[in-house]
């Protein structure tokens, strides 16, 4: 074989046959956004030894995309590797469009790429042009991707390099992600620098008794660290499904208070609840007075009072979440003196079946260790109250109804690894771990969602829980929604959302009863909303 091989090498100089260079593809799975001019279709890297000029490159989409929701296709050339980088086999030397520069998410920086060619898909096959000189060593290249406004928040795009050619000859073409990578659509509800806000965070979200999306986030104004900052609690509402989002609302902001400025006055953290019974909507958040611009989570101390330790607030809108009340301080009802820090969720909270309020919430105790629990109304929001914890060094909480009577709290666990599980029959009085507590869900410790649909509310016809987290114990990134069909004793349904890089945080809820909507801290947006159909993950 060796003599063989020998030969084949001496054959190809003596006739001039070169090797050519291969083309490797990455189809990354991250969200396309509707409102962006620009979205990574897909990455190419070609280590040119031979190759001299890049001629086009030959794109085909799936027979069932919609072409007639494309405005253009691009082809970018982004430049070459560093010398010292060849070993690191990226995709691209830097992020072309960024998700988290002030009023420059929308497109490509165009310091970063070069445009090359851009298209208006007539048919499935496409040929963009490059005509680009290449250099020896590693250059890099992009498909990019721009949606017509009216496209449907539901449209799939699947699409595949098919061909390069460079000098006049076919290229032989490698794919290395998954096979079959179904993009999906989505909408950045805010994009940093929205409304003069440096980066949101923080997402929850709810469906009201009228169809009504309802999502609320922190808006961070000076940059994106958390509280003590200024921030305030953002809301934005949509009444067709996610397609479009109204003006941002502010339903809790305490600017200049108390004599210290709005810095030393942020609220966040949301968490967002629908009485199903009355459709009136609660937000609760943890509002922070003082505090030196200093970390809260370290900086509010024991004692009741604002001057010392962070306040509870709720506001509450009648008027299906278009204006709030002002904010209602329930500290005395529900915290501990000894209690350094009480917090909600955040996220969302619940309603159940025989209309008890129930909120997530996280406490700091006196020994400074943080504490997973629940605090409920039996009034319709008038008074709180919170019992025991459900696990001791846990913190951001999803609760869910999983049988009447029964809530399952779902926890980040400061251990990492996975999810801690427990539930309770008597609204937080006493706790039972769950079977899956630790086992079943991976994180990175990070906030999650956990919603529970029953049979009558979904087309599947079965009582479901459905989650999502960064799916991964190392990173926050691959957000994915999973659906169990047993209680949440098993996950085997799943959907991967977004591989790339993001801060990890999501809110779940039903759209419609085919329906999950999902409000998350994406890879390319602050505040993404996606529409997953619910037969999509489980077949």
């Amino acid at each position: 074989m060796k003599k063989l091989l020998s030969f084949l090498v001496v054959l190809s100089c003596v006739l001039g046959i070169k090797a050519a260079d291969t083309v490797f593809i990455k189809n990354p799975q991250i969200p396309i956004l509707i409102e962006r001019h620009d979205n990574v279709l897909c990455y190419m890297r070609i280590n040119a030894h031979e190759a001299k000029v890049l001629d086009n490159v030959s794109v085909t989409f799936g027979q069932d995309v919609p072409l007639e929701q494309i405005k253009s296709v691009k082809l970018y050339y982004g430049g070459t590797e560093a010398i010292q980088d060849g070993g690191k086999n990226r995709f691209a030397p830097v992020e072309y469009i960024s998700a988290h520069a002030p009023g420059k998410t929308l497109s490509v920086n165009p310091s970063y790429a070069i445009k090359k060619s851009e298209i208006v898909p007539q048919k499935n096959s496409v040929l963009l042009t490059g005509n680009q000189n290449l250099y020896p060593g590693v250059n890099f290249f992009w498909v990019s991707i721009e949606m017509k406004p009216e496209a449907s928040l539901l449209t799939k795009i699947t699409a595949e390099v098919t061909g390069v050619t460079a000098d006049g000859q076919s290229l032989p073409v490698k794919c290395v992600s998954a096979p079959n990578v179904i993009r999906r659509l989505g909408v950045g509800v805010r994009h940093a620098g929205d409304d003069g806000a440096a980066a949101f965070r923080i997402p929850g979200l709810v469906t009201t008794n009228k169809g009504t999306l309802l999502g609320v986030y922190d808006v961070r104004y000076n940059s994106s660290v958390d509280l003590q900052e200024h921030i305030d609690i953002g809301l934005s509402r949509s009444i067709d499904g996610g397609k479009t989002w109204e003006k941002m609302r502010l339903p809790l902001a305490f600017g200049e208070y108390g004599g210290l400025p709005a810095a030393q006055n942020g609220v966040g953290d949301p968490s967002i609840l629908v009485d199903t019974k009355t459709n009136t909507i609660w937000i609760v958040a943890a509002w922070t007075h003082g505090m030196g611009n200093q970390r809260a989570w370290w900086s509010s101390q024991q004692g009741m009072d604002v001057n010392h330790t962070a306040q509870l607030v709720l506001v509450k809108s009648t008027d299906d979440g278009k204006t709030w009340s002002e904010p209602i301080n329930i500290t005395e009802q529900v915290k501990h003196p000894e209690w350094y820090f009480l917090l909600q969720g955040p996220g969302r909270g619940i309603t159940m079946e025989d209309g008890t309020l129930v909120f997530p919430i996280q406490y700091i105790g006196k020994d400074r260790i943080p504490n997973a629990g629940i605090m409920y109304s039996k009034d319709r929001g008038e008074t709180w109250t919170i019992h025991n914890h459900a696990r001791t060094n846990t913190t951001e909480a999803q609760v869910a109804e999983v049988v009447p009577g029964t809530l399952m709290l779902n926890m980040r666990d400061n251990r990492g690894g996975s999810r801690a599980v427990y539930t309770t029959s008597d609204l937080g009085m006493t706790w039972k771990e769950h079977e899956s507590s630790r086992t079943a869900l991976p994180e990175p410790v990070c906030m999650a969602s956990l919603i529970s649909v029953k049979a009558a509310d979904n087309i599947l016809g079965k009582d479901i829980l459905i989650f999502s987290n960064p799916n991964t114990t190392n990173a926050r990134k691959n957000i994915t929604i999973k659906i169990s069909l047993d209680g949440g004793n098993t996950w085997a349904h799943q959907l991967l959302l977004d591989e790339g890089e993001n801060w990890g945080y999501s809110c779940l809820t039903m759209v419609d009863k085919e329906t999950i909507g999902i409000l998350y801290e994406s890879s390319v947006a602050h505040m993404t909303f996606q529409c997953i159909k619910l037969k999509d993950i489980v077949q």
